[in-house]
This record gives structure tokens, C-alpha cells and sequence, in this order.
């Protein structure tokens, strides 16, 4: 019996069809197929009843589906005691913020397959939240509130944020010296709430305007064109902010740190490439926040919670 046959058979029953599952794989859907048809001639009982929705389990399947998976996991960590230290081989695709990318996620990605030359890496770059499992993700990197209750999450880091604007902008309308005064400003919007810190308050503005985005940089682009202000992280303005293109505005009132996360589907035994690229992130907050310290070489991940 073939251990892909089996994997492929433990993607479909996951996440519900053979086109996610395809996608996860990173292979074609005639290919599943054939996997699962294989599969099940060796067993001689149908495992999934196939729609145009999608497939699912038989009665034969639910049960085959719990040894199936536990005989994967077994395997991929008898493969991963046999490769040599630090080696990581297979595929490995991660969901990342459209927003942050250029600035500071492709560095880790690019150091990760630089040290792993057998591993490949598909990123995908979108403000979306993907479904981890149907849209076949190993994990992902997400900021703010984590509103799934059926992934793993661990915080990797903190990402700082300002208020800017453009000269021009404030040359023309001012600048807002208290939350308060906000609501008297064309606001670029892309949360419904800006959250500003009070000595050790957190005040709340719902601010107003007529340009939103979901992605941060067109809304860094919008500020700078002098359209309003805007309520964005450091890795969006840095370059703007060097450059006099924008400028911080209402300083005596800082932005809380927003929260990054590395989720993950619930497994008790992830794979170790997703347990190394959480390390990988983990490192490289700590270098932004200590740029002097010398680099963490991660040759095997830590023991937490979370891996």
C-alpha cells in the first residue's frame, strides 16, 4: 500500500474534495484521483462517495481515516529521524499577509530555503483570511485578533504602527493633536477602529472617511497623495517616512503593538518544516527588535506549547 496513496486519501477526507486537497498536494486532480481509486481497489471498499460538491466519507472511510492519518504521521516522523540534522525536505505552502510581504516576510522565506535547498516553498500573498484546511494551507502568519477557534496559534512577534500624513495634507488641514480630533480629518481607512494609547489607557476613535482599502499599501500610496491620514504599520511607512513622503502625526499618543501570529491546522504532530518556520519567525522579530544582536542559526526548533 502506497503511503502517498494514503496521504492523498487523508487530504481529501480533510478538507472535504478533491480539489482542495489537490491544491494542498500541490498536484493535479486527475492525479488524487487516481491515487484514491488505487487506494481503494487495493481495499476493496469505497472510502468516499464522490459529488459534485465534493466528497464524502463512507461509512468505511470514517473508520479507515483515523489509522490512515495516524500511519502518515508515523512515517513522516520516521523520515524526519533519518534526515540528516537540520535537512528538511517536501513541500511547504504558507498564507502571509499581502500588506507586510515585501517588507519583511520574503527575507524569512528566502533565509529559510536558502538553509533547506531540498524544500519548496509556495507562498501565497493575500489580506484575506484563508481557511487553513479547504484552501490547502500548512499555516499561515496573521496579525490582530485571531477569530478561528480551530487552528494552533502562536505569537511570534509585535508590529508598531503610526498615524502619518503627508506635508501637503497638513500644510492644508492640520494635524489632530488628541483622538478627539480625528473625526475633523479625512480619515484612510482600513479597520473600522484606530486605537490609541492614553498614558495607560487605550481610547477607541471610529474615524470617517471617503477612501478604504484592505491592503495597507494603497493606503500608504493614498496618504501619500495627500488624501487623509492614515493608521498603518512601521514595515508600510518606513520608506515613506525616510523619505518625507509622509510624516507621524499626533506622537503623544502612541499605537499599541499589534500582534502577530503563526497558526496552524489542530494536529498533535506537525510537520517539522512548519515547526522550523515558526522558529524562523520567532528569530527574526527578535532580530528587529535588537537589529544589533548577532543572527540565530535554528538548526532544530525549541520545545513549546505550540510545536
Amino acid at each position: 500500500m502506497d503511503i502517498e496513496d494514503l496521504r492523498t486519501f487523508v487530504e481529501v477526507a480533510d478538507s472535504g474534495g478533491v480539489s482542495p486537497a489537490a491544491r494542498r498536494l500541490g498536484i493535479s486532480k486527475s492525479m488524487v484521483s487516481r491515487r484514491l481509486t488505487r487506494l481503494e481497489g487495493e481495499l476493496g471498499v469505497q472510502l468516499l462517495a464522490r459529488t459534485t460538491r465534493g466528497a464524502n466519507l463512507t461509512e468505511a472511510g470514517v473508520t479507515f481515516r483515523d489509522y490512515a492519518a495516524k500511519t502518515c504521521v508515523e512515517i513522516e516522523i520516521a523520515r524526519e529521524a533519518v534526515l540528516p540534522e537540520g535537512d528538511l525536505r517536501g513541500r511547504l505552502r504558507v498564507a502571509i499577509p499581502l500588506t507586510w510581504a515585501p517588507m519583511h516576510f520574503v527575507s524569512v522565506l528566502a533565509d529559510m530555503a536558502r538553509r533547506h535547498p531540498q524544500l519548496q516553498i509556495h507562498a501565497e500573498y493575500c489580506d484575506r483570511q484563508v481557511d487553513l484546511v479547504s484552501d490547502g494551507f500548512d499555516c499561515a502568519i496573521r496579525a490582530g485578533t485571531l477569530a478561528d477557534s480551530d487552528v494552533v496559534a502562536k505569537r511570534v512577534g509585535g508590529i508598531s504602527c503610526k498615524l502619518v500624513a503627508s506635508p501637503d495634507y497638513v500644510r492644508l488641514h492640520g494635524s489632530p493633536e488628541t483622538p478627539d480630533d480625528i473625526t475633523n480629518h479625512q480619515a484612510l481607512l482600513g479597520a473600522e477602529a484606530w486605537r490609541f494609547m492614553d498614558d495607560d489607557k487605550i481610547v477607541t476613535v471610529q474615524p470617517q472617511g471617503r477612501f478604504s482599502s484592505n491592503n495597507g499599501a494603497a493606503i500608504a500610496k493614498a496618504a501619500a497623495a495627500g488624501l487623509g491620514i492614515a493608521w498603518l504599520p512601521d514595515c508600510v511607512t518606513n520608506m515613506y517616512l525616510a523619505s518625507g513622503a509622509l510624516v507621524p502625526i499626533m506622537t503623544r499618543y502612541p499605537l499599541p503593538v499589534g500582534d502577530v501570529h503563526f497558526v496552524r491546522p489542530s494536529s498533535p504532530h506537525p510537520p517539522r518544516k512548519v515547526r522550523i518556520l515558526c522558529e524562523f519567525l520567532i528569530a527574526s522579530f527578535e532580530r528587529l527588535r535588537n537589529p544589533s544582536d548577532a543572527e540565530v542559526h535554528l538548526a532544530t526548533p525549541t520545545s513549546a506549547p505550540f510545536l
